[in-house]
């Protein structure tokens, strides 16, 4: 909960951190760039990174003497057989045993080795023996491994962006995140000149699987904080982002500090070169899932944006060059003709006000129908009306009996008395 008070910037260190993992990577791979031409023969790729007999072959030799001694004193006695890469291991706590590995092959001519190591003090040579190391991991093996990274990393960034709703920028952060971490291994192994063997390629895929965990963590919390934190500056939700999830990330790279630290301390020989590799990987992970990858977030969506501006400016500019490029072809069109531009306006505005006028006539009147009814069949029909015919005054058809069918019907005589109506009126008024 402490780095959630901190008033501290963290997207703008982005500049700063970039550069310090630039140069850490710079600096390893000049060093692996210098280790090619050490040998005075050219440049050799395959001395760029010390290789362990995994990759080279060699001979492993485990040897136990009868009193204690001391590995410089080993090395001594066998800087005189011309040995190439050796190094010499102390195995156990009694000072008697010792585990060498060369990438020269003595297998089939060991009396060499014993003789010298005889120099250094006896050797019970029933517990001490010589063997002979093939390249298990040769050339095949190692372009299987980065084949198998390579798929890996494609497979975490689809997942990763489908879990992010198929925001592409989470997935490529983070692959851009593991690839800077295993360049920064190799790049201190490089520089501290340790030998790589199948122990770093473990370490290696350790730090990565370790990194995508801490990454993702980070990246979630800048997803939940857009929706709780809607309306404020992008930059801000990052920065805030990290500092919630800080003290998480710090507890944990914190505690598998303290047991690399023991294990490279107080390990043996092959615990010794994986808790380093693990070591130098976990805070280079660490390191850059805080500093680098939610920072990197902020510059990729700043593109993003700025892209999706260019855009939507792209096509008003587009609509622009249409509205002009018509203006263009009236006027050519024009040119051509030799009409006005005035004339044709003027043309076009009379043909809508006929178009209109002709939509805006009234219809004519509506026909007009009467009843009559039939003598013969004694059924009311309709025929058109016509003016200036003779009509028939109402009362007057009354009075000729012309509407008795009417009242065989049900319909009442209508009858009006206005004398009555006229004296019921003045009897009312006061």
């Amino acid at each position: 909960m402490l780095f959630r008070r901190l008033n501290w910037n963290i997207v703008g260190w982005f500049r700063i951190v970039s550069t310090i993992s630039y140069l850490i990577i710079a600096l390893g791979f000049g060093a692996m760039i210098y280790n090619g031409f050490k040998g005075g023969n050219g440049f050799q790729p395959s001395h760029m990174l010390r290789l362990g007999l995994s990759f080279t072959g060699g001979t492993d030799i485990a040897v136990q003497f009868t009193q204690p001694t001391t590995a410089d004193k080993v090395k001594v006695a066998l800087a005189g057989l011309g040995m190439t890469e050796e190094s010499v291991t102390t195995a156990g706590t009694d000072g008697k045993g010792f585990v060498i590995q060369t990438q020269t092959a003595y297998a089939n001519d060991s009396a060499p080795v014993w003789n010298a190591l005889n120099s250094v003090a006896p050797v019970d040579r029933a517990a001490s023996q010589i063997t002979a190391v093939g390249p298990s991991l040769g050339r095949e093996y190692l372009a299987r491994a980065i084949w198998a990274l390579i798929i890996a990393l494609s497979i975490q960034f689809l997942y990763i962006a489908f879990r992010f709703g198929w925001n592409y920028i989470f997935g490529l952060v983070t692959v851009i995140a593991l690839v800077r971490d295993a360049a920064m291994m190799i790049g201190i192994y490089a520089l501290a000149d340790r030998r790589a063997d199948d122990a770093f390629l473990a370490a290696v895929l350790t730090v990565i699987g370790y990194s995508v965990m801490d990454t993702i963590v980070i990246l979630d919390r800048i997803r939940e904080n857009t929706k709780l934190m809607a309306g404020a500056p992008y930059a801000t939700i990052v920065n805030e982002s990290i500092k919630q999830t800080m003290t998480r990330s710090f507890n944990t790279l914190a505690t598998v500090v303290i047991t690399l630290v023991a294990l490279l301390a107080l390990g043996g020989a092959s615990l010794k070169n994986f808790a380093f590799a693990l070591l130098v990987g976990i805070c280079s992970g660490g390191y850059h899932s805080i500093f680098y990858s939610a920072p990197l977030v902020l510059g990729f969506r700043k593109r993003q944006l700025e892209a999706a501006a260019k855009r939507r400016h792209a096509g008003l500019a587009h609509d622009r060059t249409v509205t002009a490029r018509s203006r263009s072809e009236a006027a050519s069109l024009q040119s051509r003709s030799g009409v006005a531009r005035e004339d044709i306006v003027a043309a076009r505005r009379e043909r809508r006000q006929k178009a209109k006028a002709a939509r805006s006539v009234s219809p004519g009147p509506t026909p007009r129908y009467r009843k009559r009814r039939d003598a013969e069949s004694a059924v009311a029909v309709e025929e058109p009306f016509v003016a200036g015919e003779e009509q028939i005054d109402p009362l007057d058809a009354q009075q000729a009996g012309l509407h008795d069918a009417a009242l065989e019907q049900g319909h009442e005589e209508i009858s009006l008395n206005f004398e009555d109506a006229q004296e019921r009126h003045e009897g009312d008024a006061p």
